[in-house]
């Protein structure tokens, strides 16, 4: 019997990841997560088998227990790449899922490409002007530049998104990550993308 623990973002709750564990089929679990009340369901960033999941599970909520959103609850405002580095060091085996086992019809997969469309984060949302540079979070050195009001930017001479730009600065530093959150490791006159997405988020609460 595999013993997984496993990293769930949801584009419902921008900025949320909720870090559990389960030790049955994997793909039933999270679609057994999208129940009344959640608008959209699960997807998975990040899984893998451990030797004990109970134990790994409680370490990681213990680590990041600060970024706790209630302490009733699973779920955590952190940088999913923050988590998966932690549960790297527990890692067994990575566990992957493909699309049709996560989602449950093509009407649910189309709802979660547009709620991607009216949440996901925008330079001008952040009030970012073309043309602004951003630096890298891990080097400052390493710089993309904005090119329109959406996320498009120029990195190393090609037109990319904030997300890809920063996995392949990513994956030039030996990350072998196969997603990253744009937002979280680029900056802006030396604040984190994120954290402007964040106070925008709580000033319109």
């Amino acid at each position: 019997m595999a013993e997984i623990v496993y990293v769930l973002t949801n584009e419902a709750m921008p900025g949320l990841v909720k870090i559990g564990r389960t030790t049955a089929d994997l793909g039933l679990r999270i679609r057994g997560l999208y129940q009344t009340g959640v608008p959209l369901p699960f997807e998975l960033f990040f899984a893998c088998e451990v030797a004990d999941c109970a134990f790994v599970e409680q370490r990681l909520h213990e680590a990041f227990g600060d970024h706790r959103v209630s302490k009733s609850r699973e779920f955590f405002r952190i940088a999913p790449e923050r988590v998966r580095v932690a549960l790297s060091i527990a890692m067994v085996r990575e566990v992957r899922l493909g699309e049709s086992e996560v989602f449950e019809s093509e009407d649910v997969k189309t709802e979660v490409e547009l709620a991607k469309r009216r949440s996901r984060f925008t330079l001008a949302m952040a009030g970012i002007p073309i043309g602004s540079e951003l630096q890298f979070v891990r080097d400052a050195a390493v710089i993309c530049r904005t090119v329109d009001e959406r996320n498009q930017v120029e990195f190393r001479g090609e037109v990319t998104s904030l997300s890809d730009a920063a996995l392949t600065a990513l994956r030039s530093t030996g990350s072998d990550w196969s997603a990253a959150s744009g937002p979280w490791w680029w900056t802006y006159q030396g604040r984190r993308l994120e954290e402007i997405r964040r106070e925008l988020e709580e000033r319109a609460d």
